[in-house]
């Protein structure tokens, strides 16, 4: 049990974030947004803004440096004068102060023609249209047997529709950017970013750099989920600014104005159909998947992937279909596709139990498979079963009434639900050196990024166990693109893929120490491109199930989390502290997605109508009053050197779904669109 290696620097405030570093004669951008929803500009107005006292520049489609090759259309900042969503940044103001340059981006007064646009996500949409892959290279569609007429001759079918609205990530430090340009063009900057080595190297191509004139630097960041995977406009502005007025630029993106440039989880309609016999034994499932996009860009979030690895069916299907609508570019969000995704195959499953009479516990273990349904790959270890009944004896699962709607506390209705959950065991390739320094200390360095999930003491740990040393003389460094190059924080593929070139870096360390080491210190270097290729064709997969307990007060339709509990089957855990810390996070937003968080669209005026956490609400300690997650050991000797799956995410996935079965469960009113609000239970009750 370790605990963070940079816990004081956090507490104490030492821990300095993208916002924070001082440089000398900085200035500070504002931001204007679109206040039509499609459209064209015709005018820039600035010269009341740059009348203001402080005012250094305005910049806008009008007057913006041209850049080279921007390779994701959201970055291409006032390079059109297409207005492509409302609260696109279509203009920015620098100015001495913070205040100054807000006050002045008031005082930008832009002109447009402009059009409907066109928001709602809808089923029968005239756009719709299958993309050529899903996130991020999986088939769009699969199949496999006769669906269609497998579901029309089961005994037991299912068919019914969930809906997901957006949600939007909510890091507690906001997309920020330092950016400086120094006299030999060299762009160096400070920023909130879950990948220094991805952000070099798309900003590079956006302003038509060399990678190495471009420097990243973020050791610590306040937060991600997602939606800071990738460099959003924010990062452009800063440096196109800082370029403009010759000096360094500072660039936060109020949160009021998150909703509609850093991405969102897309919502979606998906309806399912499953058929089983009379045992519960499932013989088909058709999952099929209609979300959106934006027109800046194509993002197709892999919705139905769970559903083709989870559960043994001889037929199956499953599609995604988008419509590019006039919004906001959607983009990653914790377990992106899996979380929508399980959390309707999940209920499906709790309604599948309903029909036949069979325990949902039950139910997930008979329909479990020792190889992807699929593809047919034997899993590279699978315990779903192993998590289903460790928490069912946890939970105190036996002895459960069936029965919907029948236990009462008073005026609250209680229920109890269960869900499966799965996220992919993904590893990246990545390069990493470790230096042994004459003082007998170790120095691990990498272009990793520490989001706040313990990553920094994860590798820590891992290079020292390989280096056979203590851990308080292994030091590592990350958060640097000047660092070999590292895979983004994302798709909890972290520890996997940096830790195993970390290993490999201190493995061949070890080989060369041979008694003392040179006064200059020795180093080196591992890149794990070709040990990722070669790996043999495994499906590779962390499972989990998660128990929720719910009361329903019977008047008002307010739902409280009682307890949770989640069983997950992940590898080796490097860090038990963090680890645990890592799944109730997790768990504690799926609370959120269930019960509390959507970004409701003006149909109008086209905009999100959230604009801060007091309209967007995502649940706090309070709101879940007990919460605790477990881990079954779990070895397997075909993932890395660690032998550790992701844990960032799988948390969330499935934990929606628990809660929604518990409501049921508690109310015998299912609710199929999330979230389950008050007023979707009070009348029913």
């Amino acid at each position: 049990m370790t605990e963070r290696l940079e816990s004081r620097e956090k507490v104490t405030g030492a821990a300095r974030y993208a916002f924070e570093y001082p440089v000398e004669n900085v200035a500070y951008a504002a931001a204007v947004q679109a206040s039509v929803g499609r459209g064209e500009v015709t005018a820039v107005d600035a010269e009341a803004a740059l009348a203001l006292p402080g005012v250094l520049a305005v910049l806008s489609c009008e007057n913006a440096p041209r850049l080279s090759d921007p390779p994701d259309g959201e970055l291409a900042l006032f390079q059109s004068r297409t207005v492509s969503y409302r609260g696109q940044f279509v203009a920015v103001v620098v100015g001495e102060t913070l205040e100054t340059a807000r006050e002045a981006a008031r005082l930008v007064h832009v002109e447009y023609v402009s059009e409907p646009p066109d928001v709602r996500l809808r089923t029968d949409h005239s756009g719709l249209y299958k993309p050529d892959q899903v996130n991020p290279v999986f088939p769009t569609d699969t199949e496999l047997g006769e669906p269609e007429d497998a579901f029309r001759d089961s005994a037991v079918r299912v068919d019914v529709t969930y809906t997901t609205p957006a949600e939007h990530n909510n890091p507690m430090e906001p997309h920020a950017t330092l950016a400086l340009w120094d006299e030999h063009g060299t762009l160096t900057l400070y920023d909130s970013t879950q990948g220094a080595s991805t952000v070099q190297k798309m900003i590079a191509q956006t302003f038509g750099l060399d990678a190495t004139k471009v420097r990243v630097i973020a050791p610590h960041v306040g937060g991600g989920f997602g939606s800071k995977g990738i460099p959003k406009p924010n990062v452009v502005l800063a440096a196109m600014a800082a370029g403009a007025v010759g000096r360094p630029v500072k660039f936060a993106v109020p949160r009021q104005q998150m909703y509609a440039t850093t991405g969102y989880r897309t919502p979606t309609i998906q309806r399912f159909r499953v058929g089983a016999d009379a045992d519960g034994r499932l013989n088909a499932i058709l999952h099929d998947v209609v979300e959106q996009s934006s027109t800046v860009k194509e993002f197709a979030e892999q919705t139905a992937t769970p559903t083709r690895v989870m559960y043994q069916a001889p037929h199956r299907r499953t599609s995604h279909r988008l419509v590019r609508l006039d919004v906001p570019t959607p983009s990653w969000m914790r377990a992106p596709g899996e979380t929508p995704g399980m959390y309707a195959l999940e209920s499906v499953m709790d309604e599948l139990a309903v029909a036949t009479g069979i325990d949902p516990v039950e139910l997930r273990i008979r329909n479990d498979t020792d190889r992807d349904p699929e593809s047919g790959l034997p899993f590279s270890s699978r315990n779903l079963v192993a998590c289903l009944k460790e928490g069912a004896d946890r939970f105190g699962w036996a002895g459960r009434d069936p029965a919907p709607g029948v236990r009462w506390e008073g005026r609250k209705l209680i229920g109890t639900g269960v869900a499966s959950s799965t996220y992919p065991a993904y590893m990246s390739p990545n390069r990493a050196t470790a230096r042994a320094e004459p003082d007998g200390t170790f120095t691990v360095r990498i272009a990793a990024a520490d989001i706040g999930t313990g990553a920094r003491t994860a590798l820590a740990l891992i290079a020292a166990e390989t280096l056979k040393a203590d851990l308080g003389d292994v030091t590592v460094e990350l958060g640097d693109s000047a660092f070999p190059r590292a895979s983004v924080a994302g798709g909890s593929s972290g520890t996997a893929g940096w830790g195993t070139a970390v290993v490999r870096a201190c493995e061949g360390l070890r080989g060369k120490l041979n008694g003392a080491v040179p006064p200059e210190g020795l180093e080196v270097s591992a890149d794990t491109t070709e040990e990722v290729k070669g790996r043999d064709e495994y499906a590779r997969h962390a499972f989990g199930a998660q128990f929720a307990e719910v009361e329903v007060d019977a008047d008002t339709g307010e739902v409280r989390v009682r307890r949770m509990l989640g069983v997950f089957a992940a590898g080796r855990i490097i860090n038990p502290t963090t680890a645990r810390s890592q799944f109730i996070g997790g768990m504690t937003m799926g609370v959120g997605m269930a019960l509390m968080e959507q970004s409701v669209m003006d149909e109008e005026f086209g905009d999100f109508l959230n604009r801060d956490l007091a309209q967007y609400h995502v649940p706090a300690c309070a709101d879940v009053r007990d919460i605790d997650a477990a881990w079954v050991e779990e070895s397997d000797p075909h993932l890395n050197p660690m032998g550790s799956k992701g844990i960032g995410e799988i948390g969330i996935v499935g934990a929606a779904a628990a809660v929604g079965n518990a409501v049921h469960h508690a109310t015998g009113i299912r609710v199929r669109r999330l979230p389950i609000t008050p007023a979707a239970l009070v009348h029913d009750l």
